[in-house]
């Protein structure tokens, strides 16, 4: 790797770290640089995984105080996530590099319309809980729950855009306040990078130079994702979740 290519690697991750922290489909802009500095596409993507795990940390810790109060949750949703996240591993070694290009982008399609669609969603199911004299199970119920873990499958096999499904599922089957979620979101992804990650270890080679320049960038990239992201009012954040989302798709059906 010369030095202008290390250089774009590592600018890169920050962008990653950053949009992650934020949104989510960082591996969209580090996964795509590795790919075109001549590493093989499962080499460029276990390495990617691994480098954006520091990052992923960064940002939650820059939430750490949107995470107060959510330690049950944690702990619940982590477990899901590591399911998920070993089992999207396996797959991404066992099925064809192919075999989720048709189904991601619908899958990311149906997120952004819940991201959306989501405060009106929320009234909707407060109203009729109201009517029916029920209450909120506190950590989004059974369905939640299996879609994290589907979700973590994706995110480890490939996982751009998984932080905006995540905050899709998220945002609708919880009773909270859309920043909460989104430091949720930084814990899931940790988890789901981490667990992949440690996996690979044993069964994936890796470009070791890419792995530490991304980890850097991701890491300066989650404290400055984490700065911006806070700032944002929901409205402006469910926007930026959209733009993002729509670029993940034009970029996978474009690939």
């Amino acid at each position: 790797m010369t030095i202008w290519e290390a250089v774009a690697v590592l600018a890169a991750g920050i962008g990653a770290g950053t949009i992650n922290t934020v949104v989510g489909s960082g591996t969209l802009i580090t996964f795509p640089v590795l790919l075109a500095f001549g590493l093989p596409p499962v080499t460029a993507n276990v390495s990617n995984t691994l480098g954006l795990v520091p990052g992923s940390i960064s940002g939650a810790i820059g939430y750490r105080s949107e995470l107060t109060g959510q330690r049950r949750r944690i702990l619940r949703f982590s477990v899901f996530a590591l399911i998920g996240g070993l089992g999207g591993a396996v797959l991404l070694l066992a099925l064809p590099s192919k075999a989720f290009d048709t189904i991601v982008p619908v899958l990311i399609a149906v997120a952004l319309v819940l991201v959306v669609a989501q405060p009106k969603l929320a009234a909707m199911i407060r109203a009729r809980r109201e009517r029916n004299g029920t209450t909120a199970h506190r950590d989004g119920g059974p369905a939640l729950l299996v879609g994290l873990m589907l979700a973590s499958v994706y995110g480890g096999y490939f996982g751009a855009a998984q932080g905006v499904i995540y905050l899709s599922l998220m945002g609708v089957l919880l009773d909270e306040d859309l920043q909460r979620i989104n430091a949720l979101k930084n814990v899931l992804a940790a988890v789901v990078n981490g667990v992949a990650a440690v996996f690979f270890l044993f069964v994936a080679h890796f470009d070791w130079t890419a792995v530490a320049l991304i980890a850097v960038g991701s890491t300066l990239g989650g404290q400055l994702g984490a700065k911006v992201g806070r700032r944002l009012p929901p409205t402006a954040l469910r926007a930026v979740i959209v733009l993002v989302g729509l670029l993940a798709i034009t970029q996978l059906l474009l690939k």
